[in-house]
């Protein structure tokens, strides 16, 4: 398709800006989105702090919500001008990884050593929108395996109810999921963000059912009371661990969540996890993280640490649409800010200092 768009890119550590790019060619597994909302994640200001490593030119963002403008020839069951999200993670399900049960890791790749301190395996490779490839804060995307990862949006549905869905929903859901929630369970989640308060979302609807939310922004915690939190604790104002242990009976917790990605956070929710409990890791690490032996039970304490990448194609998409149609959950309550694309850098300097009351942002081309 001939024509140029705009599109948001990483230039350098400090700088995303707004440039004019090609409208991308259509392959035949692919299909061309027009971006009618996107926005902005906390992974995104990872990129643009350089803390993150992605190529310079790469155009960012990856919670995708648009209508179908080309198809390829090979795409079958959609059509043209329809509603769609889908996932930040886009897997084709042909890889080792896509069989073997973790389509998120779908074509992990060596990477060099060098200027971006990166080196090994980098993992998450099925997350490609604004990693692999060019994202979503852009009039347009290209979405690789269409047919895979295409989800048609339900009739009644805004786009600032669907936002979530890509990433945002699906990575505080994978989080609950990943915490093996039984009902009846006692679940603390750390950081009330958009990922920490769908976390609190999803804990309740799992059937925990003394749900302790964890922030230091009151605004947040009044949010997470609605998303299901029972319990909220400012850490500002008290001992988060004591408190904890207390509302516990000194047993500890079934779950906890760590959805911020610090070494305070992570500690601290190990240090209330009972024996045998889970910690669930949703955060996105800048550093190295230590593990105090003492909260580790010397190694004794049957703790189990899962972490997670947010699961994508249409299926997960669909189940997540379902919830919001359903209206067992209203996520239009975390789009706090709308931008024009144009305004994408005034966006990012809101987003990334967290003024106004900031939640998410809507980006509208």
């Amino acid at each position: 398709m001939a024509g140029m768009m705009k599109a948001a890119v990483f230039i350098e550590p400090g700088r995303i800006e707004l440039v004019e790019k090609k409208i991308p060619d259509v392959g035949p597994n692919d299909a061309l989105v027009r971006i009618t909302t996107t926005t902005i994640c906390g992974t995104d200001v990872h990129i643009l702090k350089g803390e993150y490593p992605v190529a310079p030119g790469l155009t960012v963002g990856h919670e995708p919500v648009g209508v179908i403008e080309k198809l390829g020839s090979a795409v079958q069951g959609y059509t043209e001008g329809q509603r769609v999200i889908a996932g930040a993670i886009c897997p084709n399900f042909n890889s080792y990884a896509a069989q073997d049960g973790a389509p998120s890791q779908d074509g992990s790749y060596l990477v060099h050593s060098g200027k971006c301190g990166c080196h090994g395996y980098k993992a998450t490779a099925g997350w490609r929108f604004g990693n692999m490839i060019d994202g979503t804060q852009a009039e347009y995307v290209l979405v690789p395996d269409a047919q895979a990862n295409l989800a048609p949006i339900p009739d009644g549905l805004t786009d600032e109810q669907v936002l979530m869905c890509p990433d945002i929903m699906s990575t505080g859901f994978k989080g609950a999921e990943n915490a093996n929630i039984k009902i009846g369970d006692t679940v603390v989640i750390f950081a009330q963000g958009p990922i920490g308060l769908c976390a609190t979302a999803g804990a309740r609807l799992l059937g925990a059912t003394t749900i302790i939310a964890v922030d230091g922004n009151d605004h947040r915690l009044g949010i997470s009371k609605v998303m299901g939190a029972d319990v909220t604790l400012n850490f500002r104002n008290c001992d988060v661990v004591d408190e904890i242990m207390k509302i516990t009976g000194g047993r500890g917790v079934d779950s906890a969540i760590e959805a911020l990605g610090t070494q305070s956070t992570f500690e601290s929710a190990l240090r209330v996890l009972k024996p045998g409990g889970t910690l669930s890791s949703l955060g996105v690490y800048s550093d190295d993280l230590t593990i105090p032996v003492s909260a580790f039970a010397a190694g004794l304490g049957d703790h189990r640490i899962n972490t997670a990448l947010c699961p994508g194609g249409k299926e997960r998409m669909r189940r997540l649409m379902n919830v919001l149609a359903a209206e067992r959950l209203d996520l239009g309550v975390l789009v706090t800010h709308q931008y024009a694309l144009d305004d994408i850098v005034e966006a990012y300097d809101l987003f990334a200092n967290q003024r106004d009351g900031v939640l998410k942002i809507a980006i509208k081309p």
